[in-house]
């Protein structure tokens, strides 16, 4: 069951990205030649109009076809033969109905909170003693922060949601940050701040949790939305200056499996609708950004012609720039598949690699 939720999730990502194109397109008076759901062999087909509607086997992908994209085209309705603007507002159009989706999972998920958490620190760790009393055990307390301050960076990453912070103390290998927070209304930064409490817990307060209003709903899924980003970020950094292990890189099939453990182990049905929501929002926001990379093949790669279009007020030939797109898709095609065989071992060794 597991399995079949993770590929209707993958399905529903692709499906949206393809279809920011496809409505820009369709808006702009540009001929779609073919709306496809999945690669592969085709299940389904039906054409209306110039459009040729179908489903494909493999639910890994999709993509809209647009006349004239890649070649010249006397069609006046061709994609080159649209205006600069809405060109580029058709390439954009797919990484923002990602994460208009994103969004849509945060407020989904917010909503299924009892409160809203922010970035106020509400209290720190605390052991009781023999007699009954308290005693404050937080390294983050006795190194400078105080009862009601907000965070605003630590070691010059912006805090825009609990994520943030669960995502930098948690996965750094050092407790001491250089800390910068909101306190009185002003910003003070704390240096070498040590984060840590009696158990070990690198997480040594509480944040305060607002009430759960529609507008603080919506204001805090926006600041999780920029958490989620940021992870993405995160990330894609590792992965270029070579933190990140090779064998850490991982494609679709990593994906499905990944949405099929988070089902399987959930406690209850709750946890499970909110694991999975959770993962959705963080995987089509991660699909924007990346198509947006500028990357020949990918969405962004194609924008960056479109610029080059703008300053040189004429565009690329397009034998040209379709050289430059395939030696990009190569490229992916390598890569994914390269991730797939991370999947394959990942699956086949029970997540221990070769």
């Amino acid at each position: 069951m597991g399995i079949i939720i993770a590929i209707i999730i993958f399905g529903l990502i692709v499906t949206v990205h393809e279809f920011g194109h496809f409505i820009c397109a369709k808006l702009s008076k540009v001929n779609v030649l073919e709306f496809s759901v999945g690669m592969g062999p085709k299940i389904i087909q039906k054409k209306k109009g110039e459009t040729m509607y179908s489903l494909r086997l493999l639910p890994v992908g999709g993509y809209c076809a647009m006349e004239g994209e890649d070649e010249d085209s006397d069609d006046p309705h061709s994609f080159r033969s649209a205006k600069l603007w809405k060109r580029m507002v058709i390439l954009v159009a797919g990484a923002g109905m990602n994460f208009i989706l994103g969004f849509i999972a945060i407020v989904i998920m917010m909503s299924m909170l009892g409160s809203v958490p922010t970035t106020e620190i509400s209290g720190f760790s605390a052991v009781e003693l023999e007699d009954g009393t308290l005693e404050r055990r937080a390294e983050s307390y006795d190194t400078g922060l105080k009862h009601n301050d907000v965070f605003y960076k630590i070691d010059g990453t912006h805090i825009f949601s609990m994520l943030d912070l669960n995502c930098i103390l948690l996965t750094s290998p050092t407790n001491v940050h250089d800390v910068t927070v909101i306190r009185d209304g002003k910003k003070t930064e704390i240096k070498n701040v040590n984060f840590g409490d009696a158990s070990g817990n690198a997480i040594d307060f509480g944040l305060v949790h607002a009430e759960k209003t529609p507008l603080n709903i919506i204001s805090g899924s926006g600041k999780m939305f920029m958490s989620m980003g940021h992870i993405v970020e995160m990330s894609l950094k590792q992965l270029i200056s070579g933190q990140a292990k090779k064998e850490d890189v991982s494609g679709p099939v990593g994906v499905v499996t990944a949405i099929n453990e988070t089902t399987q182990e959930s406690e209850n049905t709750k946890e499970a609708v909110f694991n999975i929501v959770y993962m959705t929002a963080l995987i089509t926001i991660n699909i924007g950004i990346f198509n947006l990379l500028p990357i020949p093949g990918l969405d962004g790669g194609r924008l960056i012609f479109c610029f080059i279009e703008l300053i040189r007020r004429k565009p690329v030939k397009p034998e040209h720039e379709g050289y430059v797109h395939l030696a990009g898709m190569l490229l992916l095609f390598g890569i994914m598949i390269f991730a797939t065989y991370n999947d394959i071992v990942r699956l086949i060794t029970g997540g221990n690699n070769l």
